[in-house]
């Protein structure tokens, strides 16, 4: 954890002192959002965001619609940015992408979406290049594209952490927060990743209409060297086991694994780390678990020990219903 985001749960002294800060961040927020003429595309656009700094849930979600639209005779094509890569102009990603160049987030989308995934920092660009290169494409993903105004929108489904909510409220750099809580009474849906006691920050979430829940389920682990091997939580029981995660929020993976009845060491690493084979070198280890984003970045160095662990994000049936009554109010 970087040493600011301690001072994100909560108002602590640096936080207050780096309020006036966050008034001139919100201030050139506000300007750049008002100013932004965005560019619509022949296709409806669904972006998928958040408003928090680090994870919360929207690639997963993000690979959801991408097979739910598919299975209702839709064609999806998915654009994000090159996060933790060096490629910034737009790009086809394909699974077997180097994740250096563009990136690890990238790179699992071509690997779980089955379908056509751009990637470049501006996103209309990206998804301009990605309907050119697949004119069959009827609909465009944008994964954590909520910010990025310049790209025209028809839907905006924003992904909430229910663990972590907003943190202390605030916005960068005296909180996590890109936009405030008021910004979701715009979007199309709010979208609540987790069970259990919501943060008491959830309270900011404004009422709004279109409102629903979001787990994310995995069961089985993959290993890396050979992928199709896999196993249950048991086969890792009573072995000196260890996890490692590289995400926006590493806690998030680590309960998972607890709620799977693991006991393991954690090594928690900055979100898009680049791993190298010395991270994963742990003295009597005889397993070594990490996330799909992870895994991307660990195939060259992969061992018989390594293992990673697929999820899919499980909303409420009526998100999907709300996505395709909009789709097809488009049509008309």
């Amino acid at each position: 954890m970087h040493w600011i985001e301690r001072h994100w749960e909560r108002i602590t002294p640096v936080s207050a002192l780096l309020y006036p800060v966050s008034l001139l961040y919100a201030a050139v927020a506000s300007i750049r959002r008002a100013t932004i003429t965005p560019v619509r595309l022949p296709v409806p656009v669904i972006v998928v965001g958040n408003l928090s700094v680090g994870g919360t849930g929207k690639t997963p979600l993000t690979l959801w619609l991408a097979e739910f639209l598919r299975e209702r005779g839709w064609e999806p094509g998915i654009v994000c940015r090159s996060y933790g890569g060096s490629a910034h102009g737009p790009h086809r990603v394909t699974a077997d992408a180097d994740p250096a160049v563009s990136g690890d987030e990238a790179v699992l989308l071509a690997r779980r979406a089955g379908g056509a995934v751009w990637a470049g920092v501006d996103r209309v660009a990206t998804a301009r290049s990605l309907l050119a290169a697949q004119p069959a494409c009827s609909v465009v993903l944008s994964d954590d594209g909520l910010q990025h105004y310049a790209l025209g929108r028809d839907l905006e489904i924003c992904v909430v952490d229910a663990t972590r909510g907003f943190g202390n409220g605030c916005l960068l750099p005296a909180g996590p927060l890109r936009e405030p809580p008021a910004r979701l009474r715009a979007v199309g849906a709010v979208v609540l990743n987790g069970g259990g006691a919501p943060h008491s920050s959830s309270k900011l979430i404004p009422d709004v209409a279109a409102n629903f829940g979001m787990g994310l389920e995995g069961r089985e682990f993959r290993n890396l060297l050979n992928p199709d091997r896999v196993a249950g939580a048991e086969t890792f029981r009573g072995k000196r086991v260890h996890a490692v995660a590289g995400i926006g929020d590493p806690q998030r993976f680590f309960r998972h694994l607890q709620q799977m009845g693991l006991d393991f060491t954690a090594h928690s690493f900055p979100d898009h780390h680049p791993f190298t084979p010395a991270d994963l070198r742990f003295e009597g280890a005889e397993a070594v678990l990490m996330t799909e984003k992870d895994a991307v970045k660990c195939r060259r160095f992969e061992d018989e020990s390594h293992w990673e662990l697929p999820v899919d994000a499980v909303p409420d049936p009526g998100l999907g219903d709300l996505v395709l009554h909009k789709l097809e109010s488009l049509r008309k």
